[in-house]
């Protein structure tokens, strides 16, 4: 299972609703790239057949086969802070982490 805070879940329905989108979901996927090889990508997307569909606080999370073996039990959180704001992804799985 792929989560989001509700902190998270309420910034992603903001931003749905924003783009008139709310049929979409975030799509959250490991792509290759960063200096330990993956790296995380997230954006506004259709489900897709194959897709494990998560929904949390109404807000729809979509993971394709392939991402989830690196994400599954993760958590997705929204920090809005005086260092700046952003989204932040909690993922139990690392092998190697970047030392940047």
């Amino acid at each position: 299972m792929v989560t989001l805070t509700e902190s998270a879940a309420s910034k992603v329905a903001g931003l749905l609703k924003a783009q008139a989108t709310p049929e979409e979901g975030l799509r959250v996927r490991v792509v290759g790239g960063g200096c330990s090889g993956l790296s995380y990508q997230m954006e506004f997307d259709q489900p897709q057949a194959a897709d494990k569909i998560f929904e949390t606080n109404g807000v729809k999370v979509l993971v394709d086969p392939q991402s989830y073996i690196y994400l599954a039990g993760s958590e997705i959180d929204y920090i809005d802070s005086l260092q700046g704001a952003g989204f932040s992804l909690k993922n139990p799985n690392p092998k190697a982490n970047c030392g940047c």
